[in-house]
């Protein structure tokens, strides 16, 4: 069932809630030994938010827009009273005080929060093999990596262990392990979906967003968390972003193929996004490239902005405050020692990496060139969307990896990210959409962008290429 069925479902009293959790609960227990996308499960607590839906629904009393639907949520989001750890043994022991304002908002639209999904560490990477925790397999082929950082998230759906997830996307997050593992991922506008409550890795590139099977199933949930929140000073005065149901043409639709994100991709990929693009003109699409220059430049720049802010986020885990603390004979060993054991390799890379960015006498060199990018890349997508109303790529250069394929060379993991990264550089919206597969039977995924508060036409553009997609593969 598809998340309006089981709302539908539950509403009418043809089936309660109790008895759709117990169908992915059971499916949980039957698969997650293989694939390891939960770190923690609430299935306690889900069974009585479960019966608190049905007796609500038996009363007649009001229930929300995903009653009875269960959701995965990533472990950088804070749920009161839970374990939090980001991935990290720095925060391996660490229990949230406060619920993060898309928890709330899930609460009150009824859905069921299973438990907590896997990720790398402090969401700094691209397959899930940076948790500290163990990594997660993908779906499809146990063998390989889901994607990441929202691995866990991203497995869970494609597993059909829950209809929905919320995941954290930086450079690429949603979008990435959306494509690899095939199943939808949306980035949203920056300041739609409120931070308050999410641990932060670089927060002028943080956001949060859904993953679910189809992309009205992703619609659903994006309806439901996003809005202006007054505990998140970068959220949007804006109200809950509502999809106007519609006709899913694209005819007359201005569509523009970055060609610097063409270069390169895997030949199946590729092979998917000329088919895209096929069906899109085919449709009644314009279809035409679009040069966006600064676009290559994006990784460069993202792997100095985010770095450094984490360099700067990552300093309050020290021991004291938070989590992990190592004894020792002074403070600063202390710290040290914590640090040093609590984090993992790529943690300490990145943060390493910010804090040369951000040192006197490298500041204008590195970081203030990086933002200058940032700009470059800024205005050169508000050039192509005065032609455009929509900009479609493939959403991951290759289809998913082998585990172990990419750990050893940073730059090779990092350039996952290359087709992704340049719109959360811009703060614009982005989603994946399954789009057939590679040679290799695995998923591939075509990434729609849309300018800021775009997700109207970017949405209407997924839904026809959904379509598409069923039609022909």
């Amino acid at each position: 069932m598809n998340v309006s069925e089981i709302v539908e479902k539950v509403r009418t009293k043809q089936v309660s809630a109790q008895e759709i959790l117990k169908s992915y609960l059971d499916r949980i227990d039957q698969k997650d030994f293989q694939i390891k996308a939960f770190l923690d499960l609430y299935d306690q607590q889900a069974i009585q938010d479960a019966q608190d839906i049905d007796d609500k629904v038996q009363k007649g009393q009001q229930v929300g827009p995903l009653a009875g639907v269960p959701i995965g949520i990533k472990d950088n989001l804070c749920i009161q009273g839970r374990l939090t750890t980001a991935g990290s043994k720095i925060l391996s022991n660490w229990h949230s005080p406060y619920d993060a304002t898309v928890i709330k908002k899930l609460r009150q639209a009824g859905a069921i929060i299973v438990g907590k999904t896997n990720l790398d560490e402090f969401a700094m990477g691209s397959s899930t093999e940076n948790s500290a925790f163990g990594p997660t397999c993908n779906p499809h082929n146990l063998s390989k990596v889901p994607g990441g950082s929202s691995g866990g998230s991203a497995a869970a759906v494609a597993a059909d262990m829950v209809p929905l997830a919320l995941g954290s996307d930086t450079g690429g997050s949603i979008r990435q392990p959306a494509s690899l593992c095939g199943v939808v991922g949306i980035k949203p506008t920056y300041g739609m979906v409120s931070r308050f409550g999410l641990i932060a890795f670089a927060s002028s590139l943080d956001q949060i967003g859904p993953f679910g099977k189809t992309v009205q199933d992703a619609i659903m949930a994006l309806e439901a968390i996003s809005g202006s929140d007054p505990f998140d000073s970068t959220s949007l005065d804006q109200s809950p972003f509502h999809f106007e149901q519609g006709s899913n043409s694209v005819k007359g639709l201005r569509v523009g193929i970055v060609s610097e994100l063409m270069d390169g991709i895997a030949l199946d990929v590729k092979a998917s996004v000329q088919k895209a693009i096929s069906v899109l003109e085919q449709a009644g699409a314009k279809v035409d490239t679009v040069s966006i220059p600064s676009a290559p430049l994006g990784l460069s720049a993202y792997y100095l902005i985010a770095p450094a802010e984490a360099s700067s986020n990552l300093s309050r885990y020290d021991g004291v405050r938070f989590g992990l603390r190592h004894q020792a004979d002074d403070i600063t060993t202390m710290y040290e020692t914590t640090r040093g054991q609590g984090f993992g390799a790529e943690v300490k890379r990145r943060i390493m990496l910010g804090t040369y960015a951000l040192s006197s006498g490298y500041y204008d060199a590195y970081y203030s060139k990086a933002q200058k990018i940032r700009t470059l890349i800024i205005n050169d997508f508000a050039k192509a969307y005065d032609n455009f109303d929509v900009l479609i790529s493939a959403t991951s250069p290759t289809t998913a990896f082998d585990f172990d394929a990419k750990v050893d060379d940073p730059l090779s993991m990092y350039l996952s990210d290359v087709c992704t990264i340049p719109s959360n550089l811009a703060g614009h919206p982005a989603m994946s959409v399954p789009f057939g597969k590679g040679q290799d039977s695995m998923p591939i995924g075509i990434q729609v962008m849309a300018p800021a508060l775009g997700e109207q036409v970017m949405l209407q553009v997924g839904l026809f290429l959904e379509q598409a997609a069923n039609d022909i593969f």
